[in-house]
């Protein structure tokens, strides 16, 4: 396994490559094995050039070593688009990163998860609000989603720190550096309870244009997007349009109109996103999650087909006739959610259930 993650973690970090190029290298050459030994005119028939070269010759090969190495830390790990708890959401939401860098609780990638963002010059009440909301969605089940930024999303990811579902920070820069400074201390906590995650290689900088790609990881992983305080230019409202295009619920919590920090949100509301001014506002459009169970090794299955009929699978009686998301899906049968939509995509193709908007599945027969 050590290699196959050097060979992805060689497509992913070559310059030039990008998310896209690597899903077309693997649907081109089968593997991403394949794709990190094929030679240099091989590569040209589906990169540029330029890209070409570069991982013909290697040119992320150091970088590739300092990832494996750093892997090797206690509580750091490598995550590519091949592993089983490479989240669903996410694999689904388009541009998905083929490799990420996990400091953490790698369990959280298999729960459900709700974005918080907000702006970086929040006001005290806005920080306030969104610790708020935070500990009561995380307690009712959710692994908050959001930037580690200054502002909303710090005072998010503090409301979640210590309840089990906990948080997950998405970052910016090198999984190996804290931007801010200020959040050092965050950081360690995040990496202690919680969960971080970066695309980017080992000593990346926080420049300006990796904050847009950072959320749109933090918009696919998530079943909703909620926005607690945010100006007109705030880059939550990026997450929030991402969340939204990707198909995720879009909520915002008003404010006042002497407040300009809360005008972001206003315009969000305008343009249908959903009022929400309690957690069980949130929990009424995004849905509760079922109780969580770890993953284990697929249950076994009774082979009684007394209660569901000799072709109903497991998965149709415990997806019944209402529209459910694949998290839950998962908790009920305490399989991983990549598991779980391998089964549905079969039954999707049998015409016995379709995919709607958002995630969610309905049973047809």
């Amino acid at each position: 396994m050590s290699a196959e993650r050097a060979d992805w973690a060689l497509l992913a970090l070559t310059p030039g490559i990008g998310p896209v190029g690597v899903l077309r290298l693997i649907e081109t050459f089968g593997s991403a094995a394949a794709a990190a030994s094929a030679n240099l005119s091989q590569l040209q028939c589906c990169l540029g050039d330029d890209a070409a070269r570069a991982l013909a010759g290697r040119v992320a090969a150091a970088d590739v070593e300092a990832a494996l190495a750093w892997a090797e830390a206690p509580g750091c790990f490598l995550l590519t688009l091949a592993d089983h708890d490479y989240p669903t959401p996410l694999a689904e939401a388009g541009h998905a990163p083929p490799l990420l860098f996990g400091r953490g609780r790698r369990e959280l990638l298999t729960r459900p998860m709700l974005a918080m963002v907000g702006g970086r010059q929040a006001t005290p009440q806005g920080r306030q609000i969104a610790e708020e909301f935070a500990r009561g969605l995380a307690g009712a089940g959710y692994t908050i989603v959001s930037g580690l930024a200054s502002g909303i999303d710090g005072a998010a990811h503090r409301g979640a720190l210590g309840t089990e579902a906990s948080t997950i920070a998405v970052i910016g820069t090198g999984i190996d550096r804290v931007y801010p400074a200020s959040h050092r201390q965050l950081a360690h906590q995040l990496a202690e309870g919680g969960l971080i995650l970066s695309e980017f290689p080992l000593g990346m900088a926080p420049l300006a244009h990796n904050f847009p790609r950072r959320n749109r990881i933090i918009a696919g992983l998530s079943r909703g997007c909620l926005v607690v305080e945010a100006n007109v230019n705030s880059g939550s409202l990026i997450t929030a349009r991402l969340a939204a295009e990707a198909g995720r619920e879009v909520l915002a919590i008003p404010g006042s109109i002497h407040n300009p920090q809360a005008r972001g949100c206003h315009r969000l509301i305008k343009d249908g996103a959903r009022l929400v001014e309690t957690v069980d506002d949130v929990l009424d459009e995004v849905g509760r999650p079922a109780p969580f169970i770890p993953p284990t090794a697929p249950a076994e299955t009774a082979d009684d087909t007394s209660a569901t009929g000799q072709d109903d699978p497991p998965l149709l009686a415990q997806l019944g006739y209402d529209t459910v998301d694949v998290d839950s899906l998962a908790a009920r049968l305490e399989l991983t959610a990549g598991e779980v939509y391998a089964m549905l995509l079969e039954l999707e193709l049998e015409g016995r259930v379709a995919s709607l908007p958002g995630g969610r599945f309905q049973r047809l027969s």
